[in-house]
C-alpha cells in the first residue's frame, strides 16, 4: 500500500501531539471499560496493546505481529487497539484517570518524564538480559535511566535531513552530487540558484516557526553551541553565547535575503513544496523520502539527501536531532510478565518480526539492533533505496537524541528563534526573553533536582 501525503501527515501528527503535549502519570492498568487487573479465562492472561493510527502499512504491520504472536503459544492473548492520531492523547489521559491504562503502548514522549511522572514499568525484570543487550548504544538515551531500562525502542528517525532536487542545482552550477557541509556552503549555494528561479521558487524551505524550530533544531543547537539550552546541573539557561546568537543570525539572513518564503509552502514534516519543485532545497525528517517515493516518484532520481549542513566551527559535532519510538509497558499494570513477553517477542526477538516494518516504511527508519539492521540492509528492497544508506550509515549514527528538560525550554528557544529570524526582536532582546521564560521554568518544575545524573 502507498504511504501518501495525507496518511504521512497523520503520522507526524501523532508525534507532534506527544512532543507537545503534557505526560501524564498512569494510574492502572486494565481492559479498557472494565476493570484494572490481569488475568483471563482458562488461564490465558489477556493484554491490552494500544498504538496510534499512522501510515497504512505501519498500521497492517501492527496488526500482523499480533495476530502473528496470538498464534505462535496458547498462554497470553493480545487485544491490540489502534487509536487515532488525534484521539490519543484525549483517550490515553481518560483511561489513566479511570485506571484502565493498556497494558503495552507507544510512545515517542520524554523518558524522563515518563519516569519521573511514574507511568512506566521498569523492563529490566520482564525482558530478557539478552533482548536488553541487543539495544544499539544510539538508542540509550531513548530506553534507560540511570543503568535500569523503561523503554524499548522500535526506530529512530532523524529529524533534520537536507533533500536537494539535484536538477535545480545543476542548473545554477551548484554541486549537486553532495548536501553543502557548512552554513556557508548552503548561503553561497543559495546566491548562486535564487537568479535561476521563477516566481514562486525559493532556494530552501527550513523550519520557520516557533513550536516546529523548538523540536527540530536541537541537533543544530548543539552543532552551534557544544551543548544544548541548559546548564548540565539543568540550575540556569545556557542560550546567552555565541553558538546560540550565530544560529539565530543564520536564520535571520535566511529570511532577509529572501533564501526562505516568507509563509510556509508545506509544513516541515510534508513534502510537497519539494515534490512541486518549488524548493531547491528541503529540511524535513528522514521520513519524507518515503513520501517522495510515493507521491512524487519521478523525483526519486533527482533527490539528494544528505546531512544538514554544519556550523564553520562544529568541530565534527552533529547538526541532527534523532526522533524516536519505544513501546512501553504501563507501571501498574498487573500483567507485568505477560506484557513483557508480548514486547520481547514482537519488538525484541526475531529480526524477520521486523524486516517487513522498515522495508514497507521504504527505508527511512532506523532499526536500533544490529541484527534487524543486517537484515533489513540484506532485502532485495534495500538495493533499490540507495537513500536507506545515507541514513542510517551517514546521518544516524552520530545525532542526538532530543532534549530531556521540559518542552516549554524547547519552546522558549524555538520562540526566540523565530522572532530574531522574522526581525520582530533583536537577538539580545530575544535571548533576554526565552532566558527569563526559561528560568520560569526551571524554578517551577525544580529542574535541578530532576537533572540527569550522568
Amino acid at each position: 500500500m502507498r504511504i501518501t501525503t495525507r496518511t504521512r501527515r497523520t503520522a507526524i501528527a501523532a508525534l507532534g501531539a506527544l512532543t507537545v503535549g503534557s505526560m501524564l502519570a498512569a494510574c492502572g492498568s486494565g481492559t479498557p471499560g472494565e476493570s484494572a487487573g490481569g488475568g483471563g479465562e482458562n488461564g490465558v492472561t489477556t493484554v491490552q496493546f494500544w498504538h496510534r493510527t499512522f501510515t497504512p502499512v505501519e498500521n497492517e504491520w501492527y496488526a500482523d505481529i499480533v495476530k502473528k504472536f496470538n498464534a505462535s503459544q496458547d498462554k497470553i492473548k493480545v487485544v491490540d487497539t489502534e487509536v487515532p492520531a488525534d484521539a490519543w492523547d484525549q483517550k490515553m489521559k481518560a483511561a489513566q484517570a479511570a485506571g484502565k491504562a493498556p497494558d503495552v503502548y507507544t510512545s515517542s514522549a520524554n523518558l524522563h518524564d515518563l519516569v519521573n511522572a511514574g507511568s512506566v514499568h521498569e523492563l529490566d525484570s520482564i525482558v530478557s538480559k539478552d533482548a536488553i543487550g541487543e539495544i544499539l548504544d544510539i538508542a540509550s538515551s531513548i530506553s534507560e535511566i540511570d543503568g535500569k531500562h523503561y523503554a524499548y525502542p522500535l526506530l529512530l528517525e532523524p529529524q533534520t535531513v537536507l533533500f536537494w532536487n539535484t536538477d535545480m542545482l545543476d542548473a545554477a552550477g551548484v554541486d549537486s552530487s553532495k548536501a553543502p557541509e557548512t552554513w556557508d556552503d548552503l548561503l553561497a549555494a543559495c546566491a548562486k540558484i535564487q537568479p535561476t528561479l521563477g516566481d514562486g521558487q525559493y532556494c530552501i524551505s527550513p523550519a520557520q516557526d516557533a513550536v516546529t524550530m523548538a523540536w527540530s533544531t536541537v541537533g543544530q543547537q548543539y552543532n552551534f553551541a557544544g551543548h544544548l539550552a541548559l546548564t548540565d546541573d539543568w540550575s540556569a539557561p545556557d542560550i546567552d553565547n555565541k553558538g546560540y546568537r550565530a544560529l539565530m543570525e543564520q536564520y535571520k539572513v535566511l529570511w532577509d535575503k529572501g533564501y526562505m518564503p516568507k509563509q510556509p509552502l508545506a509544513a516541515y514534516v510534508a513534502g510537497e513544496d519539494f515534490g512541486q519543485q518549488k524548493v531547491a532545497f528541503k529540511v524535513s525528517g528522514s521520513w519524507m523520502m518515503s513520501e517522495i517515493g510515493s507521491d512524487y516518484a519521478d523525483l526519486l532520481g533527482k533527490t539528494g539527501v544528505g546531512r544538514f549542513p554544519s556550523s564553520s566551527d562544529a568541530d565534527g559535532r552533529t547538526a541532527t536531532t534523532m526522533g524516536n519510538f519505544t513501546w512501553v509497558v504501563d507501571a501498574k499494570t498487573k500483567n507485568a510478565d505477560a506484557a513483557g513477553k508480548f514486547l520481547e517477542w514482537a519488538i525484541a526477538g526475531d529480526p524477520d518480526n521486523l524486516v517487513p516494518f522498515f522495508v514497507n516504511t521504504q527505508f527511512t527508519k532506523v532499526p536500533v539492533r544490529q541484527s534487524v539492521q543486517d537484515a533489513v540492509a540484506a532485502s532485495e528492497e534495500a538495493a533499490k533505496a540507495p537513500w536507506s544508506k545515507v541514513i542510517v550509515d551517514e546521518i544516524a549514527p552520530d545525532a542526538i537524541a532530543g532534549s530531556t528538560y521540559p518542552w516549554d525550554v524547547n519552546l522558549a528557544v524555538g520562540t526566540a528563534m523565530e522572532s530574531v529570524m522574522k526581525g520582530s526582536a533583536t537577538v539580545d532582546d530575544a535571548i533576554k526573553t526565552a532566558n527569563a521564560a526559561i528560568q520560569t521554568v526551571i524554578d517551577r518544575d525544580g529542574l535541578p533536582d530532576k537533572a540527569p545524573k550522568n
